[in-house]
């Protein structure tokens, strides 16, 4: 019975805060558990399999030559429509391949939190600031289910081959999504899962079909166009609603 009362309890909170805030969160559905593919985690999400993350060993990939003529970066970074004195998020920033291209376009006006949930990795990135100059990055050591980014301050966070991979996707973009200022963009860079001949593993490509559905659990985002201008990658562009005011009554 006291079980129930709680449930109960938090039920109703919960109503009443969506009444008095459409804009909230939806409840998360639960994570599912089944046996794991090759490179999944057995962990899964509005039925898609969570991959594994890349571990800090795998940085020199991220800093391939052939990264130019696979993922365009800076056409990327271009269609981000960055503006000097923009406060950034890059999330999951790796050794900070993007980073240091999007600090150069915000200035020294702007700043980038350049996040990731291996400190080794912050290391690596720290060095590429370091060697070009960069001091306008603020380096942020995140956890799975929160990227640590300051509320209500960021004009764009971008994921760049990184959302299919957050163990927590649900925490992880509400936790974004609180980030952004009103109007400010949440940007996800992922593989196109729609196109086979992307020599990609399947679990670390990703539909758009696919994204939007997980986006649509939070209705303070809204989906607003979807790039296929780079060679092998979805630019998905949501936007974060204004806040509703509170009722006069």
């Amino acid at each position: 019975m006291k079980h129930f009362l709680s449930v109960l309890l938090i039920f109703t909170g919960w109503m009443a805060l969506q009444a008095a805030d459409p804009l909230q969160p939806n409840p998360p559905p639960n994570y599912e558990y089944h046996q794991g593919s090759f490179d999944g985690t057995g962990k899964w999400f509005l039925d898609r399999e969570i991959a594994h993350f890349m571990s800090h060993q795998g940085a020199p990939w991220l800093e391939r030559e052939e990264r130019e003529t696979e993922e365009a970066p800076n056409r990327l970074v271009s269609a981000l429509s960055l503006k000097p004195g923009y406060q950034v998020g890059d999330v999951g920033a790796g050794s900070g391949y993007l980073t240091w291209r999007m600090a150069r376009v915000v200035g020294p006006t702007g700043k980038v939190y350049a996040n990731d949930i291996q400190p080794e990795m912050i290391a690596f990135l720290r060095t590429n600031l370091l060697v070009r100059g960069i001091t306008n990055v603020i380096p942020v050591l995140g956890t799975t289910t929160d990227p640590r980014l300051p509320d209500n301050t960021l004009d764009l966070i971008l994921l760049v081959d990184v959302y299919h991979e957050c163990d927590h996707p649900w925490e992880m973009t509400r936790r974004m999504t609180d980030a952004l200022k009103p109007g400010g963009r949440l940007v996800f860079v992922e593989y196109r899962g729609e196109e086979r001949w992307i020599p990609i593993k399947p679990l670390h490509k990703m539909t758009a079909t696919q994204v939007r559905k997980e986006m649509a659990l939070h209705p303070r985002l809204a989906f607003v166009e979807n790039l296929t201008n780079l060679p092998r990658q979805h630019i998905l562009i949501f936007q974060k609603k204004p806040s509703v005011p509170a009722s006069s009554h």
